[in-house]
């Protein structure tokens, strides 16, 4: 019963926050995370463009002592890819909000999700693939963490 409450409340705020970003994607972006890719010309050229994040929520869970709520909105430019990375100890959310991402944890199949839809990923997961489908057209997440109050949220691992 409590896990039924803590989806759908996860669920309401998700909706919410999807709502949200949607009514205001037409109005100038706010300031986001440099990529690498930006700092250089050269590496543009060569590299595929990564993501970038666009932090809306985090908030100390006032009933979960040491955990922590955050979301974000996570843009792929066009042909973009995330590296692998993993979330330490988070428990992760995403929904599609806009576009069509391929992802891949390891040890599972690539999965191809498109707007309105979403996956979870367990504590200790390794995302080794996470990439725009269209050589065209953004996408956008909405990622929700449930986390250690003070743990980085996500870690590259360049290695994979």
């Amino acid at each position: 019963m409590i896990g039924m409450r803590i989806a759908g409340g996860l669920l309401a705020v998700a909706t919410l926050a999807a709502a949200t970003a949607c009514s205001t994607s037409n109005q100038p972006a706010r300031a986001k995370r440099p990529t690498a890719a930006a700092a250089s010309p050269a590496a543009m050229a060569s590299t595929p463009p990564t993501e970038t994040l666009e932090p809306l929520l985090q908030q100390a869970l006032p009933n979960v002592k040491g955990k922590t709520f955050t979301s974000m909105i996570v843009d792929f430019p066009p042909n973009a890819r995330a590296m692998p990375h993993r979330h330490g100890q988070a428990f992760v959310y995403a929904y599609v909000l806009e576009g069509t991402l391929r992802s891949q944890l390891d040890g599972k199949p690539v999965s191809t999700y498109h707007q309105g839809e979403n996956w979870v990923e367990q504590p200790g997961a390794h995302h080794v693939l996470t990439e725009n489908t269209s050589p065209t057209e953004r996408a956008r997440l909405l990622v929700v963490y449930v986390s250690n109050t003070g743990a980085k949220l996500k870690v590259d691992d360049p290695k994979s």
